[in-house]
């Protein structure tokens, strides 16, 4: 069966080769109406349709067939920036599904998270292509700017300095308020530990005392004190070391607990290193205050207290001490420290009486006992 096909008439065309219309030259041939375009409005035999208003493909060389134009290229960012923005209208399109249910969302909400999509997208491909190397002037310029100013270096180096004198200080007043007391402590509980073996053992006898050297324990049994007393009041050798001193050079040298009369003055720490002094302004009239020594107990009773006076006072060391309210001469024993607690600008003072004397063999005074 032959197929069907338009008959080929010689006169069909107009005159000329049989298929070549209007003088002999194909439609597609140079020289007719351009390159695959009309120069000039085809005949009215064709619909009447301007060929300046419609686009036809060139020719294919090789088989001269109809074929679909190709899109015109697009730059790698455009690409990316199309893709991103297909990307993100699909995960909007499907978070908005999620909010507003599968079928029964909001159309109007999908379309506007679509539409600012876009224009982020396109932002950013702007953005990316518009964003070019920056030249070694602007590059210097960049860096002067985040460079930091003289003014902000000096800044930081100060703020640097006060961090370090704070930990600097902070170290040392946890030394002062902890580490001194600790020391302290622990060496004045090794010296009352020598004094009592001593004792026991018979190696010390009382007279004459090197300074710094223990010859003595106080105890003050409402404070729960114990603690050696020293010859002298040397800071590096008696006081610093948890001691009690006794007043017993110079000018403010005062008898000791087996003198017939006399004051027998001590001085201690109230704040650091041990502060056996701490509470005695916690003392009131009648509280005992022991001293042991190698043979006997000498044990006082609380008479009176000076809370603040000048350290220049020394006539508080006196055999009659004045401001004690003692009359005449006696056994008497004070108690110097500082005041107020953590200065030195004051002195607070305890005195008491002598009222027994009690030899060691007849074991120790009621006020210990009990």
């Amino acid at each position: 069966m032959t197929a069907l096909r338009p008959e080929r008439e010689s006169g069909a065309y107009g005159a000329g080769d049989q298929g070549t219309p209007y003088g002999g030259q194909p439609y597609g041939a140079p020289g007719a109406y351009g390159d695959g375009w009309y120069d000039s409005a085809p005949p009215d035999s064709y619909g009447g349709a301007s060929a300046s208003t419609a686009y036809l493909p060139p020719a294919d060389e090789e088989t001269v067939a109809l074929r679909v134009p190709e899109p015109p290229e697009r730059t790698v960012r455009e690409e990316s920036a199309s893709a991103r923005a297909e990307g993100g209208r699909a995960a909007r399109r499907k978070a908005a599904r999620k909010r507003h249910g599968r079928r029964g969302g909001s159309r109007k909400a999908v379309e506007a998270s679509e539409a600012v999509g876009g224009r982020e997208g396109a932002s950013r491909a702007s953005e990316g292509a518009s964003r070019a190397p920056l030249s070694r002037v602007e590059a210097r310029r960049q860096a002067r700017a985040r460079k930091a100013s003289p003014a902000v270096v000096a800044s930081r180096a100060i703020g640097e300095v006060f961090i370090t004198c704070g930990v600097l200080m902070l170290l040392f007043v946890t030394y002062q308020l902890w580490w001194t007391n600790v020391r302290a402590q622990a060496q004045a509980g090794k010296e009352v530990s020598d004094l009592q073996n001593d004792w026991a053992n018979g190696e010390r006898k009382p007279g004459a005392f090197e300074p710094g050297q223990g010859f003595a324990l106080l105890h003050i049994p409402t404070l729960d004190v114990v603690v050696p007393i020293a010859e002298g009041i040397n800071s590096k050798k008696v006081l610093d070391r948890g001691m009690v001193g006794h007043y017993a050079e110079g000018a403010l040298k005062t008898a000791m607990p087996d003198a017939k009369t006399g004051n027998f003055g001590l001085a201690g720490h109230r704040n650091t290193h041990g502060e056996p002094f701490r509470y005695i302004n916690r003392l009131e009239p009648g509280d005992p205050i022991v001293v042991e020594t190698q043979n006997e107990y000498f044990v006082y009773k609380t008479a009176s207290m000076l809370p603040v006076t000048s350290p220049s006072n020394v006539s508080v060391l006196d055999p009659v001490p004045k401001g004690s309210g003692f009359t005449g001469p006696g056994r008497y024993i004070t108690l110097t420290t500082c005041t107020p607690e953590f200065t030195s600008k004051y002195r607070l003072i305890v005195w008491g009486k002598m009222v027994e004397e009690r030899p060691r063999s007849k074991g120790k005074p009621d006020a210990l006992v009990s």
